[in-house]
């Protein structure tokens, strides 16, 4: 019998959504979700939790200024870009999309040069844009046009702070591409990854460019959801990397559940990872066999969503829905700014 939708609900209290990150950022707390029960930790003790001859895999995405405020004539039509496509255009999420028509032309507050052409539209509200503006001329606009599409449930009436552009970027981030950030990633400092290289833990990264699609709410038929596809690349040398420590024995623990997607994407039936570039739409329940991955770290998710069903299928739902009453009742901090959990397979 499939999952239901109720067998992912739980109830949060509003004072547990953080709207700050700790500092430092690996003073986090750190729920271990074992077989065995539920450990009580901070980030900075992974690398205790981890063994020499493992390897940390991690998203290095870099988050892109992607809300923008356009104008078509009088118009106001808010903007949140979603994904880069191969042809040039982006895909994007319109506010007030039913006024945009094929060829409408769009400008935009804080830029003078800045416009897009409108080259599509999609039943679901998107929208296809082509910029005038490419390469380093068009992150130079977006610099000056755009902010950061913050998760609605990061209460910033007043826009991002400046604190944010800092607090919204992970260590690992190097390309750009992402409009949400691989949240997990967010925990790590230049100590915590000198403490894993000492403690003999690899380290590799990979890329998976976070769309808008990852807010977007499950509804009543979980089987039924259609997860937006976003793109993603496995160098050959990151691929080598985990296939060889994982042959000797070790261990690949992923950040995130980004990382764990495009890992499950590229992972053939023996386990062994193949060089992946392209879109993936992967959409994990429980039931689901883990090939690629051995161990989790992820921060802790919304109700109903495709992020906490993942989880679930990798620890089990009984398992996480008592790790998360724990956590909500010795009071950690959720969701992207929020605090961390360590998950060892069901």
């Amino acid at each position: 019998m499939p999952p239901l939708i109720a067998d992912f609900d739980f109830d949060l209290p509003p004072e547990r959504i953080a709207q700050h990150p700790v500092r430092p950022r690996d003073s986090a707390r750190l729920l271990h979700v074992t077989p065995e029960g539920l450990g009580d930790r901070i980030v900075r003790d992974l690398p205790t939790l981890l063994q020499p001859g493992d390897i940390l895999v991690a998203n290095d995405t870099k988050v892109i200024p992607a809300q923008l405020a356009g104008r078509r004539g009088q118009a106001r039509i808010g903007i949140t870009l979603d994904q880069p496509r191969p042809d040039g255009t982006w895909h994007a999420l319109a506010r007030n999309a039913r006024r945009l028509r094929q060829g409408d032309t769009l400008s935009f507050d804080g830029s003078s040069d800045l416009t897009a052409t409108v080259v599509e539209r999609d039943q679901d509200g998107g929208i296809a844009l082509l910029f005038n503006r490419h390469g380093d001329a068009f992150a130079k606009a977006l610099t000056e046009a755009g902010a950061l599409a913050l998760p609605p449930y990061i209460r910033r009436p007043a826009g991002p702070m400046a604190d944010d552009a800092e607090d919204y970027q992970t260590v690992f981030a190097r390309r750009t591409g992402a409009v949400a950030a691989p949240t997990a990633g967010l925990h790590f400092t230049p100590a915590l990854l000198a403490a894993l290289d000492q403690r003999g833990i690899q380290r590799v990264t990979i890329t998976l460019h976070v769309g808008a699609g990852t807010f977007l709410p499950v509804r009543d038929d979980v089987t039924r959801h259609r997860m937006h596809a976003e793109r993603g690349e496995i160098t050959a040398e990151a691929a080598a990397a985990i296939n060889q420590v994982r042959q000797a024995g070790g261990r690949a623990i992923a950040v995130g559940t980004t990382s764990v997607r495009l890992l499950e994407s590229a992972a053939q039936e023996d386990g062994t990872i193949e060089p992946f570039e392209g879109d993936t739409s992967l959409f994990i329940l429980p039931g689901y066999r883990f090939r690629a991955v051995d161990r989790l770290m992820t921060n802790f998710h919304l109700p109903r969503s495709t992020l906490f069903m993942l989880v679930c299928a990798f620890a089990g739902i009984e398992r996480m829905r008592a790790a998360y009453a724990h956590a909500i009742e010795t009071g950690y901090r959720f969701y992207s700014y929020g605090d961390a959990c360590l998950l060892e397979p069901a």
